[in-house]
Protein backbone atom coordinates (compact mmCIF):
# COMPACT_ATOMS: atom_id res chain seq x y z
CA UNK A 1 0.00 0.00 0.00
CA UNK A 2 1.33 3.39 -0.99
CA UNK A 3 0.40 6.46 1.01
CA UNK A 4 0.70 9.89 -0.56
CA UNK A 5 0.68 13.52 0.60
CA UNK A 6 -0.20 16.02 -2.12
CA UNK A 7 1.14 19.59 -2.06
CA UNK A 8 -1.24 22.49 -2.74
CA UNK A 9 0.68 23.41 -5.91
CA UNK A 10 -0.40 20.10 -7.45
CA UNK A 11 -4.07 20.78 -6.68
CA UNK A 12 -3.76 24.27 -8.14
CA UNK A 13 -2.23 22.92 -11.34
CA UNK A 14 -4.98 20.29 -11.60
CA UNK A 15 -7.71 22.93 -11.35
CA UNK A 16 -6.13 25.11 -14.02
CA UNK A 17 -5.42 22.54 -16.74
CA UNK A 18 -6.89 19.21 -17.72
CA UNK A 19 -3.84 18.41 -19.83
CA UNK A 20 -1.21 17.74 -17.17
CA UNK A 21 -0.21 14.99 -14.80
CA UNK A 22 -1.76 16.82 -11.82
CA UNK A 23 -5.21 16.61 -13.38
CA UNK A 24 -4.68 12.95 -14.37
CA UNK A 25 -3.61 12.14 -10.82
CA UNK A 26 -6.63 13.77 -9.19
CA UNK A 27 -8.99 12.33 -11.77
CA UNK A 28 -7.67 8.82 -11.04
CA UNK A 29 -8.31 9.07 -7.28
CA UNK A 30 -9.02 6.84 -5.55
CA UNK A 31 -6.29 4.64 -7.05
CA UNK A 32 -6.25 0.99 -5.96
CA UNK A 33 -3.33 0.44 -3.59
CA UNK A 34 -2.86 4.18 -2.98
CA UNK A 35 -4.19 6.15 -0.01
CA UNK A 36 -4.14 9.95 0.01
CA UNK A 37 -3.56 11.33 3.50
CA UNK A 38 -4.66 14.71 4.75
CA UNK A 39 -4.47 16.68 7.99
CA UNK A 40 -6.58 19.62 9.15
CA UNK A 41 -3.66 22.09 8.76
CA UNK A 42 -3.03 20.89 5.20
CA UNK A 43 -6.74 21.09 4.35
CA UNK A 44 -6.81 24.67 5.69
CA UNK A 45 -3.79 25.50 3.53
CA UNK A 46 -5.58 24.06 0.49
CA UNK A 47 -8.59 26.28 1.26
CA UNK A 48 -6.42 29.35 1.75
CA UNK A 49 -4.29 28.90 -1.36
CA UNK A 50 -6.95 27.67 -3.77
CA UNK A 51 -9.61 30.22 -2.74
CA UNK A 52 -7.41 33.25 -3.44
CA UNK A 53 -8.73 35.21 -6.44
CA UNK A 54 -5.45 34.83 -8.33
CA UNK A 55 -5.60 31.03 -7.93
CA UNK A 56 -9.21 30.53 -8.96
CA UNK A 57 -9.56 29.34 -12.55
CA UNK A 58 -11.64 31.60 -14.80
CA UNK A 59 -15.35 31.17 -14.08
CA UNK A 60 -14.82 29.27 -10.80
CA UNK A 61 -16.12 30.85 -7.60
CA UNK A 62 -14.49 30.35 -4.20
CA UNK A 63 -17.49 28.29 -3.02
CA UNK A 64 -17.09 25.93 -5.99
CA UNK A 65 -13.42 25.49 -5.10
CA UNK A 66 -14.35 24.70 -1.50
CA UNK A 67 -16.80 22.08 -2.83
CA UNK A 68 -13.99 20.53 -4.86
CA UNK A 69 -11.80 20.45 -1.74
CA UNK A 70 -14.56 18.81 0.31
CA UNK A 71 -14.87 16.06 -2.32
CA UNK A 72 -11.09 15.65 -2.36
CA UNK A 73 -11.02 15.41 1.44
CA UNK A 74 -13.76 12.78 1.38
CA UNK A 75 -11.45 10.56 -0.72
CA UNK A 76 -8.56 11.06 1.71
CA UNK A 77 -7.60 9.50 5.02
CA UNK A 78 -7.62 12.08 7.78
CA UNK A 79 -4.59 12.08 10.10
CA UNK A 80 -3.64 14.07 13.16
CA UNK A 81 -0.09 15.23 13.70
CA UNK A 82 1.09 14.52 17.24
CA UNK A 83 4.68 15.68 16.95
CA UNK A 84 6.57 18.41 15.19
CA UNK A 85 9.77 17.95 13.23
CA UNK A 86 10.21 21.68 12.73
CA UNK A 87 12.32 23.25 11.62
CA UNK A 88 13.57 20.74 9.09
CA UNK A 89 13.08 22.46 5.75
CA UNK A 90 13.38 26.07 4.62
CA UNK A 91 9.63 26.58 4.27
CA UNK A 92 7.43 25.88 7.30
CA UNK A 93 4.56 24.86 5.02
CA UNK A 94 6.84 22.19 3.55
CA UNK A 95 7.62 21.09 7.12
CA UNK A 96 3.87 20.57 7.56
CA UNK A 97 3.85 18.19 4.58
CA UNK A 98 6.87 16.33 5.93
CA UNK A 99 5.27 15.97 9.38
CA UNK A 100 2.10 14.55 7.83
CA UNK A 101 4.14 12.17 5.71
CA UNK A 102 6.08 10.99 8.76
CA UNK A 103 3.06 10.49 11.02
CA UNK A 104 1.08 8.69 8.31
CA UNK A 105 4.06 6.66 7.08
CA UNK A 106 3.59 8.06 3.60
CA UNK A 107 5.67 6.65 0.80
CA UNK A 108 5.50 9.81 -1.34
CA UNK A 109 5.13 13.56 -1.16
CA UNK A 110 3.85 14.77 -4.51
CA UNK A 111 4.92 18.33 -5.33
CA UNK A 112 6.37 20.52 -8.03
CA UNK A 113 8.83 21.94 -5.48
CA UNK A 114 11.02 18.84 -5.18
CA UNK A 115 14.13 20.95 -4.55
CA UNK A 116 12.53 22.38 -1.41
CA UNK A 117 12.64 18.87 0.09
CA UNK A 118 16.34 18.28 -0.61
CA UNK A 119 17.04 18.02 3.13
CA UNK A 120 14.81 14.96 3.64
CA UNK A 121 17.07 11.99 4.39
CA UNK A 122 16.59 8.80 2.37
CA UNK A 123 16.32 6.96 5.69
CA UNK A 124 12.84 8.51 6.13
CA UNK A 125 11.65 6.30 3.27
CA UNK A 126 9.70 9.11 1.63
CA UNK A 127 10.09 9.76 -2.09
CA UNK A 128 9.67 13.37 -3.17
CA UNK A 129 8.22 13.28 -6.68
CA UNK A 130 6.27 15.29 -9.23
CA UNK A 131 2.79 14.15 -10.27
CA UNK A 132 4.20 12.79 -13.54
CA UNK A 133 6.90 10.81 -11.76
CA UNK A 134 4.35 9.33 -9.38
CA UNK A 135 1.97 8.33 -12.18
CA UNK A 136 4.88 6.78 -14.12
CA UNK A 137 5.75 4.65 -11.06
CA UNK A 138 2.30 3.06 -10.90
CA UNK A 139 1.75 -0.33 -12.51
CA UNK A 140 -0.29 -0.17 -15.69
CA UNK A 141 -4.01 -0.63 -15.10
CA UNK A 142 -5.61 -3.68 -16.67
Amino acid sequence: MQRIVIDSNVLRAATWSSLGASFRLLRALPIPGVTTVLSVPLYLEYQDVLSRPENLPPGVAAEQMRGFLRRFAAKSEQREIYFLWRPWLRDTKDDMLLELAMTSRATHIITFNTRDFAGVPASFGIQIVTPGQFLASLPPSP
